[in-house]
């Protein structure tokens, strides 16, 4: 039995060596490919797709799979070998329903449409991306009916990047934030004057940016042996190994913000993959649990550590020596003030803790409406627009700060909006288990010490990869299975009503 299993190992390589060939390749066209090369890297990227959906969808992998179930059944259910049959087994049930056709044709249509999303966004013109919407979703619902009737026909796209989840229970979970938020932000905007972001404005040189970001990551476990940190259109993060971890960023000179966090965040995902069990390489085991956990991990580097007063006793004076002319005369407390800000916004990517999970709010209630054909894609910017003046207040001044501004749609990645905000629910509940085993963990960051803190994730969370299920996982990490809003609605009460003088 056991050669049987070394066969499976074998044959789940040669699929991720060509999912890692591929994502290799969606890692260059989004970051260094010419946009003329877009028509044919979204042949090549099919190709792949369908090669290793064949692969994985065959006969022999089904009954090798099958005649595993005894040794699986045999094995500690928290070993790797079980785990990865158990896995696999999962996989390729949800991947034989799929035909190899359809497959190769959303990861063509996907290619295709990142190359017209971003002439889109640059003309901030949706009419221009619409017919590449309107193909994306026909595939969704092509996809969609390759599995039973759902109750929800969105939950078959959730599952995809939350395994188990239900619209539902992401709809209750989302109506406890709203109750949470909504007073806390309203309380916030009535002391708005007490915080300005005005420090944030001015001119820093991208070069000096650069170099800042780069010494800041260094510190969270960034190794340029084995990472890279490049700029891109659309911040992300990808491993194509353990060792070989390519992040992003994008700088504005007259806004330091959006490299700094963003670097902080994608360095979060990146830590979560570089995380993962060696033993684990080039498996389907070796990434994320799911979406929402890997954006936990994201949003704690980017805010309960980027944005906390301890990381920037140690790191102000740093920035300072950066950009002396910018920070000159302004005081630590004013600075930690301005990152904190909080105050609507038109770009996901850069709104502020309290006001991000409206924005992902709106975008989850509009997916949801798409799969189900509650809204005509041609009027999507009207049902937008309206939405962001209802949950934010703000008027849309054009698409490209409005419904053109994510990638996820021209991707084909819908149903993933939601684990944003179950990311930053997720932190929250991770970290108060973090201060219970650092106590001392605010004071090793005014020391500049930030790799405790990493290898406690890493032992508690990264190693496992995909071993098992999110509320497995969490079990494992928290003692809950269950995703609870309570630690998180507390962390920004508490933090705002300190930052705003809230009572």
């Amino acid at each position: 039995m056991e050669e049987k299993f070394l066969e499976l190992k074998s044959r789940l390589k040669e699929i991720a060596d060509l999912n890692k060939a591929a994502g290799l390749l969606g890692w260059d066209q989004r970051v260094m490919m010419p946009p003329a090369g877009a028509a044919v890297r979204a042949e090549v990227l099919a190709t792949l797709g369908k090669i290793a959906h064949e692969k994985f969808t065959s006969d022999e992998m089904g009954i090798l799979l099958e005649v595993l179930r005894s040794y699986e059944e045999s094995l500690p259910y928290e070993s790797d070998e079980a785990s990865l049959i158990r896995v696999a087994r999962r996989d390729y049930e949800k991947s034989v329903r799929v035909p190899a056709s359809l497959r190769a044709e959303m990861s063509r249509a996907s290619s295709q449409a990142q190359q017209v999303w971003v002439e889109a966004r640059q003309k901030a013109d949706f009419n221009h991306f619409l017919p590449m919407l309107e193909r994306q979703i026909e595939l969704r619902h092509r996809y969609i009916e390759c599995f039973p009737p759902a109750e929800d026909p969105y939950d078959v796209l959730l599952d995809d990047y939350e395994r188990d989840m239900r619209s539902t229970e992401v709809q209750g979970t989302f109506e406890q934030l709203k109750q949470g938020l909504v007073p806390l932000i309203q309380s916030i905007q009535e002391n708005a004057d007490r915080v300005s972001d005005a420090p944030l404005h001015g001119y820093f040189p991208v070069e000096q940016q650069k170099a800042f970001c780069l010494e800041v990551v260094k510190h969270f476990g960034f190794d340029p042996n084995s990472w890279r940190l490049d700029s891109t259109v659309h911040p992300f993060a990808s491993s194509i190994a353990t060792q070989d971890i390519r992040i992003t960023t994008r700088y504005f000179e007259d806004f330091i913000s959006p490299a700094l966090f963003g670097s902080m965040h994608e360095c979060g995902h990146g830590l979560y993959e570089n995380g993962v069990s060696p033993s684990l390489e080039r498996t389907l085991l070796a990434r994320g649990a799911s979406l929402g956990l890997h954006e936990s991990q994201s949003r704690m580097w980017e805010n309960l550590v980027g944005r906390s007063l301890p990381f920037w006793r140690y790191f102000y004076p740093k920035l300072q020596q950066a950009f002396p002319q910018q920070f000159e005369g302004v005081r630590l407390e004013d600075f930690y003030r301005a990152i904190n800000k909080v105050q609507p916004s038109f770009i996901r990517v850069e709104a502020d803790e309290a006001t991000y999970n409206l924005h992902i709010i709106l975008r989850f209630e509009i997916e949801r409406q798409m799969i189900r054909g509650e809204i005509a894609l041609k009027h999507l910017p009207e049902v937008w627009n309206s939405r962001f003046q209802e949950y934010l207040g703000l008027d849309i001044p054009n698409d490209r700060l409005g419904v053109l501004q994510d990638i996820h749609w021209s991707m084909g990645l819908i149903g993933y909006f939601p684990t944003y905000s179950l990311g930053n629910i997720v932190s929250c509940q991770i970290w108060e288990k973090v201060l219970e085993a650092i106590p001392d963990l605010y004071e090793q960051f005014e020391r500049g010490q930030f790799l405790p803190l990493r290898e406690w994730l890493r032992e508690n969370l990264h190693r496992y990869g995909r071993k098992f299920t999110p509320k497995e996982t969490l079990q494992k990490v928290t003692g809950k299975a269950e995703i609870d809003v309570e630690p998180y609605l507390r962390y920004l009460k508490t933090k705002f009503s300190e930052i705003y003088g809230l009572n």
